[in-house]
């Protein structure tokens, strides 16, 4: 844990490195110290092909992160301002750039690995 899923304006991926951006977020949640297990975070990208938001520059990322109940809110607060600070450096020319974190109920959740 966590995942990190971060949703874009599909045309931004005509100007960035999807698979960087992953790398790079995930590399900042591990900085945080929140996480201990580099092959616990996960990191993938969903374009959205349409969206509406009546402003000039209407690019926008939106970042969910994805993790199991039980961190403090300063533990939260520290990976989205971490993810959120390494994404504005990396995209000065998206209009809009947020992060949320959604906790996981550890007694619903359900996995497999092979």
């Amino acid at each position: 844990m966590p995942h990190i899923i971060i949703e874009y304006a599909q045309p931004i991926a005509n100007d960035i490195d999807l698979e960087a951006l992953c790398k790079s977020l995930s590399e900042a949640a591990l900085a945080t110290g929140v996480f201990t297990t580099p092959e616990d975070v996960k990191a993938r990208a969903i374009p959205a092909t349409h969206w509406y938001q009546p402003v000039e520059n209407s690019t926008f990322i939106h970042i969910t992160v994805r993790l199991m109940a039980g961190r403090t809110e300063e533990q939260k607060r520290k990976v989205t301002t971490a993810i959120l600070e390494k994404a504005a450096a990396k995209l000065p020319q998206v209009g809009t750039i947020s992060v949320d974190i959604k906790e996981i109920d550890p007694a619903t959740y359900a996995k497999r690995s092979v």
